[in-house]
């Protein structure tokens, strides 16, 4: 037996030596990956980002400022906050309750209900723009009756937060979808048996496990709604100091030949996209040492 055991032993560590030398390689081939990375990452990424800043301060400090508290750009930052501030919550609360049904039931059409939480990945921002036109514009669906009564949908704030709201929906479930089903029920089991409410086993259990794949997706979510340019610009109708975002007044500026101004709030949307990485970055860490041993983080 003390023999089988020592052969077994030695037939183990020589497998784990052929593993270990088998993911070495040589330093020629780790110089040329890390090479490849480091140019893309430069050429691709780091170069067009300073170009933006160098573009937006070539005229000096003055032109900077005066294209930043120009009527029509407060208005389209303005625009682009108040879009986010509506859209985020509303995907912040779908995400929750999306997450929470698939992965606390099992009820027939759930993978139906995750291939619709993945939509708007698969289809053009384009697409979903003119899916609102067809519903809410003035010869849609909807159009004759909202006319009548008022109500102004396609080519006002409305129609921008709705195709906002779509193209970012998935990004707050997204993230807490896989973390929640490897967390599994047993924890918010054990509190109802012991009396808990449903509110107070999500706030007290799924809460504090969730907290940081939750502020994750908020912060994607926050930098897509910002950002998003094709769903927008379908349903806002391009009318300056009205229904123009960030991306919206860049483009018009550029088309436009004003090419400082255009960097300039190019340069705003880039800092909010730096924002963003550093807090993203922040919140990796903070997950990363707040996971206990052997925990997804």
């Amino acid at each position: 037996m003390a023999g089988a055991a020592t052969a077994l032993g030695g037939l183990r560590g020589a497998a784990r030596f052929e593993a270990n030398t088998a993911t070495r390689d040589p330093a020629w081939v780790k110089g040329l990956v890390l090479s490849l990375s480091l140019g893309f990452f430069l050429l691709f990424l780091l170069l067009p980002l300073i170009a933006v800043f160098v573009e937006a301060l070539r005229r000096g400090w003055s032109v900077y400022l005066a294209a930043l508290i120009e009527p029509d750009a407060v208005s389209a930052i303005r625009l682009t906050l108040l879009t986010a501030a509506i859209a985020v919550p509303l995907n912040l609360v779908f995400g929750i309750a999306a997450a929470w049904t698939i992965t606390k039931f099992d009820f027939r059409g759930k993978q139906m209900l995750i291939t619709f939480i993945d939509l708007p990945f698969s289809v053009s921002p384009v697409i979903a723009g003119l899916i609102y036109v067809l519903v809410f514009g003035a010869q849609g669906w909807f159009g004759p009756w909202l006319g009548e009564h008022g109500i102004k949908i396609i080519f006002a704030v409305p129609g921008i937060v709705l195709a906002t709201v779509f193209v970012t929906f998935p990004f707050v479930a997204r993230e807490l979808i896989p973390l929640m089903q490897a967390q599994g029920r047993d924890e918010e089991e054990a509190a109802l048996v012991l009396g808990a409410s449903g509110w107070q086993m999500f706030r007290k259990i799924t809460l504090p496990n969730i907290k940081w794949a939750l502020l994750y997706g908020v912060i994607l979510c926050n930098a897509r709604a910002m950002g998003e340019f094709g769903a927008v610009s379908v349903v806002s109708g391009h009318i300056r100091g009205v229904t123009n975002t960030m991306p919206l007044h860049v483009e018009i500026l550029y088309n436009e030949y004003q090419f400082a101004a255009a960097f300039a709030v190019a340069s705003l949307l880039a800092l909010l996209a730096l924002v963003t990485l550093a807090v993203k970055t922040y919140v990796e860490w903070r997950a990363s040492q707040t996971a206990q041993p052997g925990e997804v983080p």
